[in-house]
């Protein structure tokens, strides 16, 4: 009996194996995630660093290609203090941001303060 218990379990879950790996392919997110790293130059103000989030909180509004952002860095590590995260609804809507009017108008704020920064782009 035991036997017999054993391959039914080992057979249900060689069979469920490819339903869970096509349910998971099938609600993973399509969206590009556009991870900034950065640190700021010596000297830049608290306001400053404040300015150049607050920039990009509103380019959800500004670039219709953008759809959610996340700048309260919660855990920092490495020489970088803040993150700033964009959700793009493509990879071609990235592509499109570059140089956009909208990431100008950011950059006003924000390239004057960044010292260094790290991008990543993430995407299934």
């Amino acid at each position: 009996m035991k036997k017999i218990l054993t391959a039914l379990v080992v057979t249900c879950a060689l069979a469920l194996g490819p339903v869970s790996a096509a349910a998971q392919s099938a609600t993973a997110p399509k969206t590009l995630i556009h991870v900034v790293t950065v640190s700021w130059k010596d000297g830049t103000k608290p306001e400053q660093i404040q300015a150049a989030l607050e920039g990009a909180q509103k380019l959800p509004s500004q670039f219709p290609g953008i759809t959610r952002v996340w700048t309260r860095t919660v855990k920092a590590q490495g020489e970088r203090t803040h993150a700033i995260v964009m959700e793009f609804a493509s990879e071609q809507a990235l592509k499109e941001y570059a140089g956009s009017a909208a990431q100008k108008e950011w950059y006003k704020t924000y390239l004057p303060v960044r010292g260094a920064s790290t991008t990543f782009d993430i995407t299934n």
